[in-house]
């Protein structure tokens, strides 16, 4: 890429060059792979020194009144707003995915900032009858703490703002521990959460920060036991090792972990509908999103008409720099996600499938970066590599006849993020939706299943992790419930009927 592009992306988002120049930490752009900034992480001291700062504006946030902390994630909304472009073309340029998925990940910021606007005046507890006579009793929602945030490379900023906007209604400050592939993305919302803080006008110092470094910046927010709350967007590996310390405390975590994501094309289904939902939904981001489309299960019937299509739109699918108009498929992140792109499609081939596309594209025009052509692999059956998640765009397809097997097929891997039917037969997709069907957190009729909207709570079960953010009533993860009772008599009867007098 040429360097005036990048620094012009760079200068648009406000940085200088004194902040971006000079540091340990080496950041690279996968769209040709050259270096981009040099960062200085934070130290393991500073990090602390950050805990300790957020903590002390937890005394303060938490008295100030709910919809009065609306105001200052809707200011947050309306910086995004005006800066949603060059936030776009930074996460482009520092993640790999092209401009229109860039641009939708800060709309996710936005949106998100509009739902917590509207959450902090519906922050509602329960009024609940009592057994006994001249009591009241209820349930009361209370800001929890501080709140860790850590996110992953390949999506730098949308789930930071899942988080951030609910857990600051909620009434609690956060502290934000990006990936260190894609600390940029986070320093540039910092300098916009700073703008809309300095508009707010009386914030407590410490409310909003981030900690740029690697696993031991990580490591002091899952360590921390005035860290009340850590949410966690990565691996399963990843998330192994944050709920573990976590238990150890008795903290709590949101863990947002790994999916393998399958779509059932059923006999009645829509097959112009299917095929762009599948194309999206595998290719986009390069298969990086937690909920790409990894398994396809066609039934039988109408294998034949849908496959042959399906290798010819990938034959045709536009690769190229993800900032250029027109391209679909951006690189992948790095030399790691290429190699284990190549060890699974080996693999797969190992077991018995066919392989169409995949190997390295463009190696001439950017020798530097890490562009793959999409894969389709047809199996035989669901074997060991089937059932893991590879980080890349390979969609591996399998047969069947009867729903009840295609269902147990789905079911059959340890993650549980996301599931999509494709089916016109109002039993099948009712079937789907049912305590039988599908045994993930997200299931889509007649949509794939990537795309969520922040109406909804996402996360998924298994080894996803069984976290919830964003929609719904995910805003109970950031907050703790209280349950009152009042006695309002001149009497003091106890529950169950109990006698003690004294």
């Amino acid at each position: 890429m040429p360097y005036d592009a990048q620094t012009d992306i760079l200068a648009a988002c406000g940085f200088t060059e004194a902040e971006i120049a000079g540091g340990t930490l080496a950041v690279t752009t996968p769209v040709d792979g050259s270096e981009i900034a040099r960062l200085t992480p934070h130290t393991v001291a500073e990090t602390k020194a950050m805990v300790a700062a957020g903590a002390a504006a937890f005394k303060a946030w938490r008295s100030v009144p709910a919809p009065r902390r609306g105001e200052l994630v809707r200011l947050i909304g309306e910086e995004l707003r005006a800066e949603k472009e060059n936030l776009g073309r930074l996460v482009s340029l520092e993640c790999g995915k092209i401009l229109q998925e860039g641009l939708g990940e800060v709309q996710e910021m936005i949106d998100i900032c509009d739902f917590a606007v509207g959450l902090s005046r519906q922050l509602y507890g329960l009024t609940i009858a009592s057994e006994r006579p001249g009591h009241a009793m209820r349930e009361v929602w209370h800001p929890m703490g501080l709140c860790g945030i850590i996110t992953a490379f390949n999506f730098p900023v949308a789930p930071w703002a899942w988080n951030a906007a609910l857990a600051l209604v909620c009434g609690d400050p956060i502290l934000w521990k990006p990936s260190e592939k894609t600390p940029l993305c986070a320093l540039a919302t910092q300098k916009i959460c700073e703008r809309a803080l300095a508009r707010f006008g009386d914030a407590p110092a410490g409310l909003i920060q981030v900690a740029v470094g690697e696993r031991e910046v990580g490591e002091v927010l899952t360590d921390s036991r005035e860290v009340a709350i850590v949410s966690a967007t990565g691996s399963t590996r990843m998330g192994h090792a944050v709920a573990a310390k976590l238990a150890d405390r008795f903290g709590r975590s949101i863990l947002e972990l790994g999916g393998n994501n399958a779509m059932i094309v059923a006999p009645s289904a829509d097959l112009e509908m299917a095929l762009r939902a599948i194309v999206f939904s595998a290719v986009g981001t390069a298969g990086q999103r937690c909920t790409s489309l990894r398994r396809l299960i066609v039934h039988a019937d109408v294998y034949d008409a849908l496959i042959p299509r399906l290798v010819a739109v990938y034959d045709k699918l536009a690769i190229g720099n993800p900032l250029e108009a027109g391209v679909l498929v951006g690189p992948l992140i790095d030399q790691a996600a290429f190699d284990g792109m190549e060890a699974a499609l080996a693999q797969a081939k190992a077991d018995g499938g066919t392989v169409h596309g995949g190997g390295r594209a463009l190696a001439d025009t950017y020798p530097g970066a890490h562009y793959v052509h999409p894969a389709i692999v047809e199996m035989p059956g669901q074997t060991e590599i089937v059932t893991r998640e590879t980080f890349a765009p390979i969609l591996y397809v399998l047969t069947y006849r009867d729903l009840d097997d295609a269902i147990a097929l789905q079911n059959a891997v340890p993650q549980g993020l996301s599931s999509c039917i494709f089916s016109t037969d109002v039993r099948e997709t009712e079937q789907f939706i049912s305590a039988s069907g599908s045994d993930c957190g997200i299931a889509n009729v007649n949509i794939g299943p990537s795309g969520a909207e922040i109406g909804g709570a996402f996360g998924g079960e298994k080894e996803t992790g069984g976290g919830r953010e964003s929609g719904s009533d995910a805003w109970k993860g950031y907050m703790r419930r209280q349950t009152v009772t009042v006695n309002y008599s001149r009497a003091l009867p106890l529950a169950q009927g109990i006698k003690f007098e004294i």
